[in-house]
């Protein structure tokens, strides 16, 4: 791939991309770990989106002028499918916070029956329900900032593409 000195864009955009998303996952660290907010099962599985993109993104950007075009058009591709993914997990889970949709039974709803023996344990785990919101600012959840931050990542990772399919149709 040419070096990118007149069309900077789809480098930087690409770049802001993964620091916004380095941003994201550590604010959601620092909620749980300083914080002291509790993760519910759809707030871990919204961070899975951060796990497996960030990583791939950071390797595209590492190796950015010897990536072929064609691996580089297909890990942005990957990466962009996984902040949508990450997209809809977050506006899904805001959805079921505001009450528009159930969310899953595994952390929504009633429980499993519980005995005397899993009383005596009760302060030793805390479970938080998927409908439950444990922070708003400015009327929106952390899930509904989740989904947005995403979507930023997304349309981020879109200009990234085009920028690059723009300079190259512009070479060819």
């Amino acid at each position: 791939m040419p070096a990118t000195k007149s069309r900077p864009l789809d480098k930087i955009t690409a770049g802001i991309a993964f620091v916004l998303g380095l941003a994201a996952i550590a604010g959601a660290w620092g909620s749980q770990l300083i914080g002291g907010l509790v993760p519910c099962e759809l707030c871990l599985e919204q961070r899975l989106a951060y796990y497996w993109g960030l990583p791939i993104l950071l390797l595209v950007l590492l190796t950015w002028n010897r990536l072929p075009l064609t691996v580089w058009y297909i890990a942005m591709a990957i990466v962009t499918a996984i902040f949508l993914w990450g997209t809809f997990m977050g506006g899904f889970h805001a959805g079921v916070e505001w009450g528009f949709w159930p969310g899953p039974t595994a952390c929504t709803g009633v429980g499993d029956p519980m005995d005397f023996n899993a009383l005596s344990n009760m302060n030793d785990a805390h479970v938080i329900g998927c409908d439950v919101v444990q922070f708003r600012f400015l009327g929106i959840s952390l899930a509904g900032y989740n989904a947005l931050i995403s979507a930023g990542i997304v349309v981020l990772l879109l200009v990234s593409i085009a920028a690059q399919w723009r300079g190259n149709k512009r070479t060819a």
